[in-house]
């Protein structure tokens, strides 16, 4: 029987390359995140730990449309939440996030947080989400629920909570607010987000509808152990930054 043979993550000779590449599937997944209507004012943020300054992570100017954003664009920011290359602001929000799921999981490249639509409806039910379809069955006893709202994130303790919660999980629902996904590349954490969300309305869809009726727990391990991998979740992007690429070449400068 003739085995297929996938695709696999690049590797790097160098720290530049590697942080190069890093920048560009940043400035990438900010552009899909645009396409499917992610961007939501100035809310939203996506980043990528810095591959050398391993405390250190790489973000989108705050207030910035995420389909105009650039690699020249992004900002790096040190573990105090000061802007250290580019010259734009941070989104607090994001640093009191972000920073703490970064130290908390040092296996972490990438974290994606977004008001999107389905998500943010979603979460207002204070649920995880049911093994549904093939795609929900990604998260499958892989993705944990905050179950608080207390305002705005500003303070570091309140992303020391989020982090807590996500714990080892590639997902997390934050009560009232939205979504949160985390992957060992920054495609990966940008597709948990991208069909995280779409399960979001397919549940929220099929419960409109009428009783939907959950794959069985057995079924659903052995999915998610085929489609939720990290190799899956990053082969499952690259058809998307392809596309992009291709028809926004600009976004590389």
């Amino acid at each position: 029987m003739y085995k297929l043979k996938f695709p696999q993550p690049p590797t790097f000779k160098t720290i530049e390359a590697e942080r190069r590449h890093r920048k560009e599937r940043l400035a990438a997944a900010f552009r899909v995140f645009a396409r499917y209507g992610f961007d939501e004012g100035v809310a939203g943020h996506i980043t990528a730990r810095d591959p050398e300054q391993t405390d250190y992570f790489w973000v989108n100017p705050f207030g910035m449309y995420f389909g105009h954003i650039k690699v020249s664009d992004l900002l790096l920011i040190n573990d105090r939440g000061e802007v250290v290359e580019g010259n734009k602001s941070v989104n607090a929000a994001a640093f009191a996030i972000h920073s703490q799921v970064h130290k908390a999981r040092p296996d972490v490249v990438a974290a994606a947080h977004a008001h999107s639509l389905h998500g943010k409806a979603w979460s207002c039910l204070g649920r995880l989400l049911d093994p549904l379809t093939q795609d929900a069955c990604a998260f499958y006893e892989d993705h944990a629920l905050f179950d608080d709202y207390t305002g705005v994130v500003l303070d570091e303790g309140e992303g020391q909570r989020i982090a807590k919660t996500l714990g080892e999980k590639k997902a997390a629902i934050l009560r009232n607010h939205g979504l949160l996904t985390v992957g060992h590349s920054v495609d990966e954490a940008a597709w948990w987000f991208i069909t995280m969300e779409r399960s979001c309305q397919a549940q929220l869809l099929a419960e409109a509808a009428g009783r939907p009726r959950e794959i069985a727990p057995e079924v659903a391990r052995s999915v998610r152990d085929r489609v939720g991998s990290p190799q899956g979740g990053w082969l499952s992007f690259q058809s998307l930054y392809e596309k992009i690429a291709r028809e926004e070449p600009e976004l590389f400068d």
